[in-house]
C-alpha cells in the first residue's frame, strides 16, 4: 500500500507537471511562436544573404572579366578573318582605353553596397590605370589614393606603387620617394620588395646617382641570384652617371 501511494504521488506530480506546462504553453503560445518564427526568418535570411553575396560576387567577376578583356584588347586594323568573332579591337590605344574606364567604372557604381565584392577594388584600381593612360593625372592620382585604402592588402599596395609613379610624373617626387621606401619596408606579393627598391632607385638615378648605386649594391646582395631581377639591375645601372659612386651619398 505503501508502495502505492508512492507510485501514485509520482503520478500526481507528473500530472501537475503537464498541467503546468501546458498552462504556460496557452499562456505564452504568442510569444514562443514569434520567436519560433524569428528563428526560421534569422536562419533563413542567413542563407539568403549568403546566396545574395555569391550571386553578387560571381556577376561583379564576369563584368570584371569583360572589363579586363576590353583593357587587354587589340589596337589596330584588323584583317578579315584574322581574329576571332567575339574579338574586341579598337582604332586606337586612347579608344580602347576609354571604353574600358567606362566598364570599370560602372563596375564600382553598380557594386558600391556593402560588403563589397573584391572584383570592384581591382577594378576602381583599373580605373586608375585608365586614367593615367589617357593622360589624366589629376584623376589618377585620386583614383590611386582611393584604392591605396582597399581592405585588400595586395590591391592597396599595387594601388601605392601606381600612385608613386603619379607623383613622379607630376613633380611630386619625395612624396613618390617615401611611398617606394615604405613599399620596401613593408614588402607584399603584389610589390616584392626588390620592385620597390629597383623603383626606388631608379627614381634617384638622376639627381642622386651616388644614393641609387647603394640601393643598387643592397638589391644586388639581396637578390642577385633571381635572373630577373638580375637583368633590371645590370640594365637600371647601365643608366646611371659616369663616375656615380659612394661619396655623393650624404647629399
Amino acid at each position: 500500500m505503501d508502495r502505492l501511494t508512492r507510485h501514485e504521488l509520482k503520478q500526481d506530480e507528473f500530472r501537475e507537471g503537464l498541467d503546468q506546462l501546458e498552462h504556460y504553453l496557452s499562456g505564452h503560445l504568442k510569444e514562443i511562436l514569434t520567436v519560433a518564427i524569428l528563428v526560421i526568418v534569422v536562419v533563413g535570411a542567413a542563407g539568403g544573404l549568403k546566396y545574395y553575396l555569391g550571386e553578387q560576387e560571381a556577376n561583379a567577376n564576369i563584368d570584371l572579366a569583360s572589363a579586363l578583356r576590353t583593357f587587354q584588347s587589340y589596337v589596330g586594323t584588323v584583317a578579315p578573318g584574322s581574329m576571332p568573332p567575339d574579338s574586341e579591337t579598337y582604332a586606337t590605344a586612347a579608344a580602347k582605353y576609354k571604353a574600358a574606364e567606362e566598364k570599370f567604372n560602372t563596375i564600382v557604381l553598380k557594386y558600391r553596397m556593402f560588403p563589397r565584392p573584391k572584383a570592384v577594388e581591382i577594378a576602381r584600381y583599373h580605373v586608375g590605370i585608365c586614367e593615367s593612360l589617357l593622360g589624366n593625372s589629376p584623376a589618377a592620382i585620386n583614383t590611386f589614393q582611393e584604392a591605396s585604402r582597399s581592405g585588400d592588402r595586395e590591391i592597396a599596395a599595387l594601388a601605392q606603387f601606381a600612385l608613386a609613379g603619379e607623383f613622379l610624373k607630376t613633380g611630386r617626387k619625395q612624396e613618390a620617394l617615401k611611398i617606394y621606401q615604405n613599399l620596401a619596408d613593408h614588402a607584399s606579393l603584389s610589390v616584392p620588395r626588390a620592385s620597390a627598391l629597383l623603383a626606388l632607385a631608379d627614381s634617384m638615378k638622376d639627381s642622386q646617382p651616388a644614393r641609387a648605386r647603394q640601393l643598387y649594391d643592397q638589391i644586388e646582395k639581396e637578390f642577385g641570384s633571381d635572373p630577373t631581377i638580375a637583368a633590371t639591375l645590370r640594365q637600371q645601372m647601365a643608366e646611371l652617371p659616369q663616375g656615380a659612386g659612394t661619396e655623393g651619398s650624404k647629399q
